[in-house]
């Protein structure tokens, strides 16, 4: 099986856990950069899970039930505490928490240890992508275009570029 093909099987293997278990996540980053029609590569699953504690121990189930563990050494539900997420953030400056899998080495899922919007106001204006085997709530083209203007990475950076022109399509299409 192609890399490609392994990350794309492995993308929905983590949704439709996900989905299954009810948790209230975003698709953002790369794979939401190509949701939204804009084909580039990613190595990782960039995810906004609502850090409400159920909805997160949820999320982390389902991602254990599939095989997924913490790229560091530290118990899984750590990132359901507030506190713990608090000094990480404080002292580690950790924007996310990586899981790894051990039967897919160049595969990351990647959870914000804090919601980087107002998940709610978002969630609103999410879209629902169908995919082969699930769905996947994926953030808004114009709140993609405002996390990738905060990250500010010069990768970030390319991918507003294209959005842009994307949304500017989508609005000659819909005018």
């Amino acid at each position: 099986m192609g890399y490609t093909l392994v990350v794309v099987t492995s993308i929905e293997t983590v949704l439709e856990a996900l989905n299954r278990a009810g948790v209230r996540y975003l698709v953002v980053g790369g794979v939401a950069v190509v949701l939204h029609g804009h084909l580039r590569t990613t190595a990782d699953l960039d995810l906004v899970v609502q850090l409400d504690r159920t909805n997160l121990l949820k999320a982390l189930r389902s991602l254990d039930g599939i095989g997924f563990r913490p790229r560091v050494p530290v118990p899984l539900e750590d990132l359901a505490d507030p506190e713990i997420r608090r000094s990480w953030i404080e002292d580690k400056n950790m924007m996310v928490f990586s899981m790894w899998h051990p039967d897919l080495t160049a595969f990351d899922v990647d959870l914000f240890v804090e919601e980087p919007f107002n998940f709610d106001e978002v969630w609103e204006r999410r879209i629902d992508v169908a995919l082969d085997r699930t769905s996947a709530p994926v953030i808004g083209l114009e709140d993609l275009i405002d996390l990738k203007l905060e990250a500010g990475r010069p990768r970030d950076i390319e991918d507003v570029g294209a959005l842009k022109t994307l949304a500017e399509k989508n609005h000659d299409q819909n005018a």
